[in-house]
């Protein structure tokens, strides 16, 4: 049996392949905490986040053995084990933790209850008494929480830590947390604890850079003699550039430009920084410590992960720092200025009670210099984008996992404290992997354990010779050409002439980094645009621009960090379309002339010498090799929306108003903001329009730019007040500290989409077709936001969402379970089932009104009759609810071979087990 599947295999592994890419949903989840030891020492966790997968790993004098690979939640990105049985596993996509009971002797494992908490949770930690509490951090939204997120209120957190009590979960759905801190920060990231549990931290993730932005109603025209923007106001070809708006860094006292002038009396809020706090972990309940000593600020502007120092209780912080306060992209020649090859600084800052001392680890760069040719002496020493991080039982030494750099730095935590340490190769330790984002200890046999994220793999360190000496990898769903193209994005060390900046550095994990650059160049030249421009109708005369220019000016002002997620399908890229495909063919949707996103996306290869400092664009075929993978990468579900993809009143009147409401002289909102989920159908899948059709179009701005897409409204809340009038609100008095620097609108100047909706009265021509200043208009305006915040994306909520049976909780359990059967019905996911019933490993995929199980021999299921078999039988399924066509591959057959897992676990051959020999 075991030879004739191994036979059988090799013959359906080409077409398994192909149907993986089809069966895989790229998200690109930046892991935090992926790989844990147990209290023992017995057994290694590690995070398969591509796969959904708790792989174990028996551990042997320093040698590992995988044992068990335990499905999860989708996107697993962190891990904890609470006892040599008991692992507890944060999914970032499924909103959820997944607590696994490993079974220590017969080497299976399963998920014996899932908690429901947050939107996007992403690290775990066990404090407290005994260490008996979970601290668990996850955005302050998320259909799964017990509050109100406040969207639209002023001075709200928009963090949150979830403390569970990990003896007495309750009998609720999801568990009954003991509490929920809410952290004045943005989104969370990175937890970290005492030896004695004491006392947690929580670091927020884009916990910025106290900037903002001026909006450009408040710059006066005429350049800097008259307190405008900044020079020069021309290209070295003496075009004048258009007005724009003029970033500005708190210095501790005023709001400065890039001059040093304050535009203090502008800016109607305050940024308190508050970046990592403290949280009593003992405290019934746990809670924030009071006053100065419950935050950190000035730790960085990413943060990325934190460590304890076990003997002397510092903490240290691994991040970048921004430098967006400074301008320009390109050589600086004419500008006298430029950011080429330093925008960010690599940090670790060390958190003490004498403050915050950030140490830069590359201090090595000669950063007046640009662009020597790779490799080089300066470029082997940098370490880029520090991510994991652990620290000697004795104090005495930092590990940092370089991920941009794919090396594990090596410091004295004396020198780094002291900032007396010297970067050198000497202190590194390369991993064959590539892309280390965690590591575990094993101080015992001498090892250290690390994830390599660009191939899904773990390196063994041998610590006391700080080499490599063993490399293994886990299985891997996704496709050929997103391994390949993934070192593209985070690699700086290929990308960067200094070693120590990427693509990511901005674009975090393929997203954004919630700043405003100013990267105009003004050495660059006038571009005429290309792209086809939306129309308007005809009484509103036959030029479209309105007289604007619509081209493309190299010196383009201050503009947010757009997502490099769901660019498929969207059209020429940046905020201008000036990334176009449109120069060399015609313009016709879909993948055609500017809506040719391959073509756009390969534009953007000139930044590698423009922006990160290298010495030459990458070769076309690394570029085809980067778009191949970035053009897959896609937006989660939207967590404001209800679960059953239902709008509430208030955002169905919003819906309404959009596309029927003729507000603008281009038409309804739908006319240039296109939704339309199932847009050409003729290109194969249904692409979809969210929020643009891939056209620029007037709307009376510095620069002319191309329609954005609309899918991530709901990550820019938290900037509110204004210094100008808009509309008919008028100038927002002080309103003391908010978490966000930047909000809405091209360049983050706009606070809220209420405020944005209100742009419709803003210029006299809106205000014969605009939103009347009425009670009636203002209703509608926020009716409007409340549906921008809920706005469709590529994937219905309901995607990620789980729930685990089990005999004891069925009662409770059923509502949710019927509402997962109800949206795979709808086609908005495929549902699975994996867990075990009586003892036995199985796993189920949803496929026309019945369960399908993972051997040939079983008969299918109803619903009701799986749940009776659990009933009967005993054990625990999680059900859980998949991307579109991804169910046969998660649920029943995990390499796609043909051969159903069930199976071949079975016959003893599983090519997705590494301990399986066909």
């Amino acid at each position: 049996m075991k030879a004739a599947l191994a036979a059988m295999w090799l013959v359906v592994l080409a077409s398994s392949q192909a149907a993986s890419a089809s069966s895989f949903t790229l998200f690109e989840s930046g892991q935090v905490r992926p790989l844990a030891l147990s209290p023992g020492g017995k057994f290694l966790y590690a995070v398969n986040t591509p796969d959904n997968r708790l792989e174990i790993f028996q551990v042997v004098a320093g040698t590992l053995t995988h044992i068990s690979s335990v499905p999860v939640g989708l996107e697993p990105v962190a891990v904890a084990a609470r006892s040599d049985e008991e692992v507890w596993v944060v999914n970032h996509l499924s909103d959820s933790v997944s607590i696994v009971r490993h079974n220590t002797l017969g080497r299976g494992g399963t998920v014996v209850r899932t908690l429901l908490v947050g939107d996007e949770p992403r690290d775990i930690v066990f404090g407290g008494t005994g260490k008996s509490r979970a601290f668990i951090t996850a955005a302050h939204r998320g259909q799964n929480v017990p509050f109100d997120p406040q969207f639209t209120t002023p001075g709200v957190g928009r963090a949150d830590v979830w403390v569970f009590d990990a003896t007495n979960l309750g009998t609720s759905l999801g568990g009954n947390p003991l509490t929920i801190v809410n952290l004045f920060s943005d989104t969370p990231r990175a937890l970290a604890v005492t030896p004695d549990g004491s006392r947690v931290y929580a670091a927020a993730f884009h916990s910025g850079n106290r900037s903002t932005v001026v909006h450009e109603i408040l710059v006066p025209n005429g350049g800097e003699a008259v307190g405008g923007v900044p020079g020069p106001n021309v290209n070295f070809e003496g075009k004048p550039a258009p007005e724009t708006s003029v970033i500005v860094h708190f210095n501790g006292q005023d709001w400065v430009d890039s001059l040093g002038r304050p535009w203090t009396d502008k800016v109607k809020f305050s940024l308190p920084d508050k970046d990592v706090f403290a949280i009593d972990a003992n405290a019934t309940p746990p809670v924030q410590l009071s006053g100065s000593a419950g935050y950190y600020s000035g730790v960085g502007t990413i943060l990325f992960n934190m460590a304890v120092n076990p003997v002397s209780g510092k903490v240290y912080v691994s991040n970048t720092e921004a430098r967006n306060d400074l301008r320009f992209e390109g050589p600086g020649t004419f500008a006298g200025e430029t950011l080429r090859g330093h925008l960010h600084e690599s940090r670790i800052s060390v958190l003490s009670s004498t403050g915050v001392a950030p140490r830069h680890l590359n201090k090595h760069i000669n950063y007046a210099a640009c662009c020597a040719p790779i490799p080089n002496a300066e470029n082997e020493k940098s370490l880029a984008q520090p991510l994991g991080m652990v620290v000697s039982a004795n104090g005495s030494t930092l590990y940092v996992a370089a991920f941009g750099s794919s090396k594990i730095g090596v410091y004295s935590t004396a020198a780094l404290e002291a900032n007396t340490f010297v970067p050198s190769i000497a202190n590194q330790i390369p991993l064959s992997g590539g892309g280390p984002t965690g590591m575990v200890l094993d101080e015992n046999c001498g090892r250290m354990y690390v994830l390599t994220r660009f191939d899904n793999g773990i390196s063994v360190v041998n610590t006391t010779t700080r080499q490599e000496i063993a490399h293994l990898t886990l299985h891997n769903p996704e496709p050929a050409n997103v391994v390949a193209g993934r070192r593209f994005l985070y690699d700086a060390k290929h990308s960067s002439s200094h070693g120590d900046s990427s693509c990511a550095s901005c674009h975090i994990f393929g997203d954004f980094d919630s700043l405003v650059w100013n990267l105009g160049n003004p050495d660059g030249v006038y571009k005429v645009n290309p792209n086809p421009i939306a129309q308007v109708p005809p009484e509103f005369g036959n030029d479209p621009t309105f007289g604007q220019d619509p081209n493309f000016h190299p010196v383009k002002g201050p503009l947010s960090t757009q997502s490099l997620r769901g660019m498929a399908n969207h059209g020429p890229m940046h905020w201008r379309g000036d990334r176009t495909g449109g120069y060399t063919e015609s313009s016709a949707q879909p993948d055609d002339g500017a809506f040719d996103e391959a073509a756009a996306f390969e534009q953007f290869n000139p930044a590698f010498m423009d922006l990160l400092g290298r010495s030459a664009q990458l070769t076309p075929a690394e570029m085809q090799q980067f778009t191949d993978f970035m053009l897959q990468v896609t937006y989660p579900p939207n967590p404001v929306r209800n679960l059953d993809n239902s709008l509430t009143p208030t955002q169905q009147a919003g819906r309404d108003f959009y596309f029927d409401t003729v507000s603008f002289f281009h038409g309804s909102c739908n006319s240039c903001h296109t939704l339309d989920p199932n847009a050409n159908p003729s290109a194969g899948a249904a692409k979809g329009f969210f929020g643009t059709d891939g056209r620029p179009a007037f709307v009376a701005t510095a620069i002319f730019p191309k329609t954005p897409q609309l899918r991530n409204m709901y990550q820019k809340i938290g900037m509110f007040g204004v210094g100008y009038d808009f509309g008919f609100k008028l100038a927002d008095p002080f309103l003391g500290d908010q978490v966000r620097g930047f909000g809405f609108n091209s360049d983050g100047s706009l606070d809220t989409l209420f405020r944005f909706n209100s742009g419709f009265d803003f210029h006299p021509i809106f205000n014969s077709v605009g939103i009347p200043d009425t009670p009636a208009g203002r209703q509608a305006k926020s009716d409007m936001e409340q549906f921008l915040l809920a706005f469709d994306s590529n994937l219905a909520p309901i995607v990620g969402q789980q729930v685990t049976l089990t005999p004891s909780n069925a009662l409770v359990v059923a509502p949710r379970l019927s509402l997962l059967v109800a949206r795979a019905n709808a086609g908005e996911c495929d549902l699975v089932a994996k867990g075990r019933i009586a003892l036995a490993e199985v796993g189920f995929v949803y496929q026309g009104g019945s369960f399908k199980a993972d051997r040939l021999s079983k008969p299918l299921l109803t619903d009701a009759a799986l749940r009776t078999n659990l009933m009967t039988g005993g054990g625990a399924l999680t059900f859980t609810c998949t991307p579109p066509g991804s169910g046969q591959r998660i649920g029943i057959d995990r390499d796609l071979d043909g051969f159903l897992d069930g199976d071949e676990r079975a016959a003893g051959s599983n090519p997705a087990d590494p301990l399986s020999t066909p």
